[in-house]
């Protein structure tokens, strides 16, 4: 999918309005569940087809810099201050398109072989 259609897709700004700097939008143009990882708590939420979440600093007024790492079926971000990658941002949020606050584990799948069923002993 071209950057053209991603953006009239999510409707996003790509110079200005919703990205910005310090913000990371990360976008499933997939067909497959897709995992955003956080580091360095690990936390993760996964994104529909279609989804788009926000990576940003809790604190406003600090320039955060993000390196990423893509694999297949995720992306591992790491947020750091200045450019600096001895300087990780510790508090950050990750947000849905209509700004909603995630939680960590947001959407994430089962476990195979997980079951609602009691175990019988």
């Amino acid at each position: 999918m071209a950057l053209g259609d991603v953006v009239r897709r999510y409707g996003m700004t790509v110079s200005g309005g919703q990205v910005g700097r310090s913000r990371l939008p990360v976008a499933n143009a997939g067909d497959r569940d897709l995992c955003l990882f956080i580091e360095p708590y690990g936390e993760d939420f996964y994104l529909k087809p279609g989804e788009v979440f926000t990576v940003a600093p809790e604190a406003g007024g600090i320039d955060v810099w993000f390196s990423t790492l893509v694999w297949e079926g995720g992306i591992t971000v790491w947020p750091y201050e200045d450019g600096d990658p001895t300087k990780i941002v510790l508090e950050y949020t990750v947000t849905d398109a209509n700004g909603t606050r995630l939680e960590c584990g947001h959407q994430r799948p089962p476990k195979p072989g997980d079951s609602a069923a009691a175990e019988l002993g």
